[in-house]
């Protein structure tokens, strides 16, 4: 029986030529939008290897509106050859885009690959498509710009590793919609539940607390040593008496001079604030406090200690921080505030085993983050008398 001949004409060396000489973009656009709608029919082998070879030469057509006319009428095609949707996402922006969200034909090695090396706007259209291997949005989590990698988080169709998630909250710690993206997601591991708790607003921490069964204790208690963290953190900035006067002033008014407070920036070897935060509690004068603290005996730091009110089962921890950096000011060896506060921190460490476990634990990664940079240091009232 003889068959019907097939609908779909077959591509034939006009077909190229009119691509390659057609006299306008415009002529040669129309011609490669009516290739491109016949590349998802049936074909012969003959006839696909054909049609391969025509999309190439619209690849490389100098007229930037052929190439769009590719990329975008084949942007969901599972023919479109692999070399020529790497060699489209290379390609101007408007061009890289619609084949970067949509084409089935990237892996995701090559998706990962784009990400590490593109820019922002190719990263974004990768991290909207429809589906997200964890190979890819590790890479987004890792290489990507905020705006991808927030892009990514509010994809359900993204999965993202426990690694993923952690990465982006630390890359881009300061963004909250980064923060409300990622706590919104349907499925979260618990570290990062718990990490997210101390970065996004009360509404939002609710949403962790009855979703993702983070408790209310904890989700307080985290947050309040979070913003302790940063407050310590901030004391390397702040180098005038007086304004740490007023950072005290204030922390004492919003009741937030708290023992882990002191010992936290104590222990970091932020004397200065220390002695500050201390003739604030006791309500002496800041030259006496510092006599009493840096008493040779024991009898002075103790009678401020408990002027102080500070807990009475963390005074020989306070007093073993005040051992080290003494010792250490003896030493002399430190020339700048880092090696200083890593020497310290090392000493206090090996002395001290009686600290909260979360201030332990800070400590540790105060000590790792000061073993990669170097700063200057700054003398302290203790230093300076």
């Amino acid at each position: 029986m003889a068959t019907e001949p097939s609908s779909v004409p077959t591509f034939t060396p006009s077909d190229i030529r009119a691509l390659i000489r057609g006299p306008t973009a415009d002529e040669r656009a129309a011609v490669a939008y009516k290739l491109c709608r016949k590349m998802d029919a049936e074909l012969s082998d003959s006839d696909r290897a054909a049609a391969n070879e025509i999309l190439r030469v619209m690849a490389g057509d100098a007229a930037e509106m052929v190439r769009r006319s590719l990329a975008v009428t084949l942007r969901a095609s599972q023919h479109l050859p692999h070399d020529v949707a790497l060699r489209l996402a290379e390609d101007v922006e408007s061009i890289a885009t619609p084949v970067l969200s949509f084409s089935p034909v990237f892996s995701d090695e090559d998706l990962a690959e784009i990400v590490r090396h593109a820019d922002p706007g190719r990263q974004t259209a990768v991290a909207k498509r429809a589906t997200l291997s964890e190979t890819v949005t590790d890479a987004i989590a890792a290489h990507g710009c905020e705006e991808a990698v927030q892009t990514a988080a509010r994809n359900e169709g993204a999965q993202f590793s426990e690694g993923g998630l952690i990465v982006s909250l630390d890359r881009f710690r300061t963004s909250r919609n980064l923060a409300n993206a990622v706590a919104y997601r349907k499925v979260l591991p618990a570290s990062v539940a718990e990490k997210l708790v101390t970065l996004v607003s009360a509404e939002v921490r609710r949403h962790l607390v009855e979703r993702h069964g983070i408790s209310h204790d904890l989700a307080a208690s985290l947050s309040v040593a979070t913003r302790e963290r940063a407050t310590v953190d901030l004391l390397q900035d702040i180098d005038a008496s007086e304004d740490l006067g007023a950072l005290v002033k204030h922390l004492y008014k919003e009741q937030r001079l708290t023992a882990s407070l002191l010992l936290r920036a104590a222990s970091c070897g932020y004397m200065t604030f220390f002695e500050c935060a201390m003739a604030e509690l006791a309500a002496v004068p800041q030259h006496r406090a510092w006599l009493l603290i840096h008493d040779a005996g024991n009898l002075g730091f103790k009678a401020i200690y408990e002027r102080a009110g500070l807990p009475q089962r963390l005074m020989s921890v306070f007093r073993s921080a005040l051992d080290a950096y003494h010792a250490m000011g003896q030493d002399g060896v430190a020339q700048d505030r880092h090696t200083f506060q890593a020497l310290l921190l090392e000493r206090f460490l090996t002395q001290s085993h009686n600290a909260p476990r979360e201030d332990m634990d800070y400590l540790v990664e105060r000590l790792d983050m000061l073993n990669q940079t170097r700063r200057p240091l700054q003398p302290s009232l203790a230093g300076a008398a």
